[in-house]
């Protein structure tokens, strides 16, 4: 009798496997869908082939263990941990754009300076709200830097309204180096934005 029919297997080892390659292959799903929303067309096939090479593997092993319940609770499990390690992974990676606008009725002459002497482009405009008279500062950054754009607003303004949205592509502009994963990359891969059609 080989390891393959024993019921350590068949029990533990096999549910393991199914369980571990399917949140690889979540995950990297995960991923390719964050690179079609963004436009990124060198990753998004090469996530998308990686990703259904490994449903293939794994769907085949659970077809061939039907009987055992075990795979299906390893299957639906990896999928849950999949999605939530994909998210985590890409949080990290902070691949892309983010527009962030700044509403402050305070003077924004000093956190315009800031932000421009930390390399973020920004621009002001002279609105008029509800409560009165406010600032609109617009400001284009990279993802991984949205961290220190939220610390240079809460330390000039900490009462300011701010909401931040994803950018598909954008057109020049000024945008500070970005020091994330990909710019140590030895692949040298392709950037990670689109600068227009």
């Amino acid at each position: 009798m080989s390891f393959y029919d024993t019921q350590v297997f068949t029990i533990v080892v096999l549910p393991l496997l199914i369980f571990l390659a399917r949140v690889c292959d979540v995950t990297i799903g995960t991923l390719r869908l964050v690179s079609v929303s963004r436009g990124y067309k060198a990753l998004a096939p090469l996530f998308g082939f990686i990703e259904v090479l490994i449903w293939i593997i794994v769907i085949g092993k659970v077809m061939e263990n039907l009987d055992n319940w075990l795979c299906y609770v390893a299957y639906a499990g990896g999928f849950a941990a999949g999605n939530f390690v994909g998210i985590c992974i890409e949080e990290k990676l902070a691949m892309g754009i983010s527009v962030v606008r700044i509403f402050t009725k305070m003077d924004a002459s000093e956190l315009v300076k800031s932000l421009r002497e930390q390399d973020y482009g920004a621009t002001i405009i002279d609105a008029h709200g509800e409560s009165g008279n406010v600032n609109i500062i617009y400001s284009m950054v990279n993802r991984s830097d949205l961290d220190s754009v939220e610390q240079l607003i809460k330390k000039f303004n900490p009462k300011a309204f701010y909401s931040v949205d994803d950018v598909r592509f954008a057109q020049a502009g000024i945008f500070r180096p970005r020091r994330g994963f990909f710019q140590k990359n030895p692949l040298k891969l392709p950037k990670l934005y689109r600068k227009g059609k």
